[in-house]
Formats: C-alpha cells, sequence, structure tokens
C-alpha cells in the first residue's frame, strides 16, 4: 500500500527542510484541468466554482443527505428555536479551507465550501480562488449562494468559520451578510451526546465513528492543506489541490447527513435507531436539560435496559431517580435508591432516611440508614466523601434520635424539615 508521502509525491508535493521555494518545480498545471468546475464573472472579479448535485437521500455512509426529522430539539438545544419551522431549503452547510488553521490577522479562506437543500436534491459548491486577489469575487458568489438561507450549520464554525469569514468581508470593506443569520454549530451538540463514549468529537471521526462513512486515499489530512495551498501559490501547480476540494466536499456532506442523524435520534430516541445505551443515557440527560422530564424518565429507563459501564449505570439511575422524585413518582424512586443504596452510594442512604423521617414519620427506618451511611464512610469512604457527607449523616443522626427519645406512640412528635 503507497504511505502518504508516496501519494503526495505522486501528486507533485515534496515535503521537508529542503523544500524550498527555490526548488518547486516550475510547472504550472491549472486547476481547470485539476477539478471539473467553471471559471465564474461576478461584479467583483472572476473566481472558481465547483459544483456537484446530489438526489434527495442520496446515502453518505449510513446517513442520507436530507432533512427528514424535526429539528425542535437541535433548535431548542441552541437557543434558536424557530428552526423548527424552517424548510430544508432555508438551511445552508459551511465549511472553510484557510491559509491558517488558528485564525487570526492575515489568516484567508481560500476555499469555502457550501451545501444546501433544493426541491429535488442537495447542491454543493467550492469556491476556490486561484490567488488571493480574487477573494472580493469568492465573497460576493457566497453571498449569493446563501441569500435564501435563513440558517447556517457548521462544525466548530461559531469559534473559527463564521468569525474568519466576518473579518474577510470587513477587510473588503463590506458588511457580513451572515452577522444575524441564525447559527447552529454542531461541534458542541456532538460532545454533549458522544463525550462520554468516543475518544474524538471531530467531523471526520464522528464521520467515520456514527456514519460509517470511510473516506478514500484521495483525502488530504487537514493539517496539511495551509501549507499546500501555498506551496500551490508559489509552483501555480495544481494538482494538490485535488485532495483538499475531495476533504472539503465529504466535510459538506458529512454535514448535512450528521445534522438529520443527530435530529432523527432526538426526534425518537426510542425508535430502535440508538444503537448504544451511553449515547441514549446522552440524549436522556439533554431531555431532561430542556425541561421534558416525562420523556427523559422514559428513555433513561430504557437506557437502564441495555448493558451500560458501571460507572455509567450509577449515573443514570441517580439522575432517574431524582428525575422519578420531581415527577411525584415515588414508588419508581424508592426502588432506584434501594437499588443504588446497595450499590454503596452515599446519596440513596441519604434519600431514603429523608422518605423514612418526613413521609413515612419512621424515624427507627430513617435512623438505619443515616447509621448505615456513617458506617459505611468511616469503613471505606475517601476524605472527599467524609467531607461532603459526614457532617450532615452526623445532624441527621442526632436529630432522629431526638425525635426517638420524645416520641410518645401516639405519632406526637416535632418534626423538623431537612
Amino acid at each position: 500500500m503507497p504511505t502518504l508521502s508516496d501519494k503526495l509525491k505522486g501528486l507533485g508535493v515534496r515535503l521537508g527542510a529542503g523544500n524550498t521555494g527555490q526548488e518547486v518545480k516550475a510547472r504550472k498545471v491549472p486547476i481547470e484541468t485539476v477539478v471539473e468546475g467553471v471559471q465564474i464573472n461576478t461584479p467583483e472579479g472572476e473566481v472558481f466554482q465547483a459544483e456537484a448535485f446530489y438526489p434527495i437521500g442520496h446515502p453518505h455512509g449510513s446517513g442520507t443527505l436530507c432533512l427528514a426529522s424535526s429539528l425542535d430539539l437541535i433548535g431548542e438545544w441552541a437557543g434558536e428555536g424557530q428552526i423548527a419551522g424552517f424548510a430544508p431549503e432555508q438551511f445552508a452547510f459551511i465549511d472553510t479551507e484557510t491559509t491558517g488553521l488558528s485564525g487570526g490577522a492575515g489568516t484567508i479562506a481560500f476555499m469555502v465550501g457550501a451545501g444546501r437543500f433544493e426541491k429535488d436534491g442537495f447542491r454543493l459548491v467550492q469556491l476556490f480562488m486561484r490567488e488571493p486577489g480574487e477573494e472580493p469575487a469568492l465573497l460576493h458568489a457566497l453571498e449569493e449562494f446563501l441569500a435564501t438561507c435563513k440558517a447556517v450549520v457548521s462544525f466548530n464554525g461559531k469559534s473559527f468559520d463564521l468569525p474568519l469569514l466576518q473579518s474577510r468581508w470587513i477587510a473588503n470593506g463590506r458588511s457580513f451578510p451572515l452577522k444575524d443569520i441564525v447559527h447552529i454549530d454542531l461541534l458542541h451538540l456532538a460532545r454533549r451526546l458522544w463525550r462520554d463514549r468516543l475518544p474524538d468529537r471531530s467531523l471526520g471521526y464522528l464521520e467515520t465513528h456514527i456514519l460509517n462513512q470511510i473516506r478514500t486515499e484521495e483525502d488530504t489530512p487537514g493539517w496539511m492543506i495551509p501549507q499546500m495551498y501555498f506551496d500551490y501559490l508559489r509552483s501555480r501547480d495544481a494538482r494538490p489541490m485535488k485532495g483538499i476540494f475531495y476533504h472539503n466536499a465529504m466535510d459538506i456532506l458529512t454535514l448535512a447527513a450528521l445534522t438529520d442523524h443527530i435530529a432523527h435520534l432526538l426526534a425518537d430516541p426510542l425508535d430502535g435507531r440508538v444503537a448504544e445505551a451511553l449515547d441514549m443515557a446522552a440524549i436522556g440527560k439533554l431531555n431532561e436539560e430542556l425541561g421534558y422530564q416525562e420523556q427523559a424518565a422514559m428513555i433513561l429507563t430504557a437506557c437502564l435496559g441495555q448493558p451500560l459501564p458501571a460507572d455509567a449505570r450509577s449515573q443514570v439511575v441517580r439522575r432517574l431517580s431524582f428525575l422519578h422524585k420531581r415527577l411525584g413518582e415515588l414508588p419508581q424512586a424508592l426502588s432506584l435508591w434501594w437499588q443504588a443504596a446497595a450499590d454503596r452510594e452515599y446519596y440513596a442512604h441519604e434519600e431514603l432516611a429523608k422518605y423514612f423521617e418526613h413521609a413515612e414519620k419512621n424515624y427507627i427506618e430513617a435512623l438505619k440508614w443515616t447509621e448505615s451511611a456513617l458506617a459505611l464512610l468511616r469503613a471505606e469512604g475517601a476524605y472527599v466523601e467524609r467531607l461532603q457527607w459526614e457532617g450532615a449523616f452526623e445532624h441527621r443522626r442526632k436529630r432522629l434520635v431526638e425525635k426517638l427519645e420524645r416520641f410518645d406512640g401516639q405519632g406526637n412528635n416535632t418534626d423538623e424539615p431537612g
């Protein structure tokens, strides 16, 4: 199998300390001969554009190019609830390839990929600056392509792509057309959904491990892209740009397919499509935080019916138990607290002590759970756990002992909350 170095040499790319400007072989290869596209004319000049069209439902790994599921929860999570009323044609998906990976002054987006849904399919355009002087034309063409869109979807766009584009519009003496547009950055939602299961939540990793889409050897690693563009400007050999066009196109297609995939998971997590219990747990937590407590309880209950790592199971049991408590479903909460107490969880001992003290007025049972917790803490509790729990349990034990001493057998007592 050819190495990365072999593939780059085949594209005319030379790496290493010896790759100086004087040594680059002067062989001009225009981008028009490497990538299928056209030169487009704008009021701001000329820019190169590649374009592709995919039918609705076109497969991208296990995902598809469509927006078939409700975007309600994505919108609520992002604080942009209005997107629930947007048509698929009003969304744009955007990704940039730049001269620097950290942004900052002097960084430009030499390629911008953008996709949008149309009536019969998904249109992808890639605008490429053959030289920096084509930037005004690129910005003009991009603005025209996005003119009908009400929302932009990106991956890390809030921190990188859109601030960079805004700086370039300002540098060209123009107002930024996307300043007030709805922006959904999927990076942060992906972290919420998959941080407990996946070691990496980059777009490429999600493409492989969530959408099961494998890129071909044509792909160019992102870290190489800035230098390859500088080499192109010096040599005018566009052959290495083909891999960058592929990389950018795959990012856009993955972004669109991932949006639909996430929307489907959030819209109906109990339909069997969520194969991983850790993903189910993350969706349940998200529902709870958005205020959908009944839905969250159903999701977390289903989650407990699947294999889970011990730590994750403990977290789900705790979260679900308090959900049941807030919903007034005490029998379900008690069942989980007994289970958690058997697993030596201090919060469960405390909740059982509270229940028997205040709901049942059974001070003997409440004292039993309190003293059990204290014994557990003193036998195996870490310093931090003792610091957190011991004082409260000692205070509860003292109060319960006093109540038992005053108890007259007729239910007359001075019941204090806590």
